[in-house]
């Protein structure tokens, strides 16, 4: 399962809630996009069985690549490199 990060979806979980989001983007960097289906469940435990969850397949190369789509909220995870 997601043992290996540390995603906070539980803060993810607590913003779709606060700002009513029924429709929310999802940007993963490339390593996660892999485990957007095991994300998606994470996160539909945590959330109105209503709010659509969307993940980008595109790129994306940080905060300023945002795409140009009509959502409620848009969640981008980053990514670090630990050394």
């Amino acid at each position: 399962m997601m043992q290996d990060y540390d995603l906070e979806l539980d803060k993810v979980a607590k913003k779709i809630k606060q700002e009513s989001a029924k429709t929310v983007l999802i940007q993963l960097p490339d390593g996660l996009k892999p485990r957007a289906k095991e994300i998606k469940e994470e996160l539909k435990k945590n959330i109105s069985k209503d709010t659509k969850l969307l993940f980008w397949a595109g790129s994306c190369f940080g905060s300023c690549d945002i795409p140009n789509v009509k959502v409620d909220l848009i969640i981008q995870f980053g990514h670090s490199e630990w050394q």
